[in-house]
């Protein structure tokens, strides 16, 4: 609580430091993948994902078509290097299609 004395302090370093010291960012971070898959995928992958779960530095979705989970499978290494560059860090290592 000491830097609520400190009188010239921005609002988006007042966040950081509330999210730091309350050890959130594992579930921003969760939130934020569901965010990113939504917009580096597209509206048509979308529409057939029905789950997403980061677990460490692994993604795992659950598809509901079997083809399109095929036709992902090919280009995982490209679908992780979208994603964590949108995500501006390299939070993905693995993705898993279920």
């Amino acid at each position: 609580m000491t830097k609520r004395h400190q009188e010239h302090q921005s609002l988006g370093d007042v966040l950081k430091d509330f999210v730091t010291d309350n050890n959130l960012q594992k579930g921003l971070d969760k939130v934020a993948v569901r965010d990113v898959w939504e917009k580096v995928m597209g509206p048509a992958i979308t529409k057939y994902t029905q789950n997403i779960k980061l677990e460490r530095d692994t993604l795992f979705v659950q598809l509901s078509s079997s083809v399109l989970r095929e036709e992902l499978g090919y280009g995982k290494e490209k679908i992780i290097t979208n994603l964590n560059e949108e995500l501006g860090k390299e939070l993905i290592k693995k993705l898993v299609l279920r």
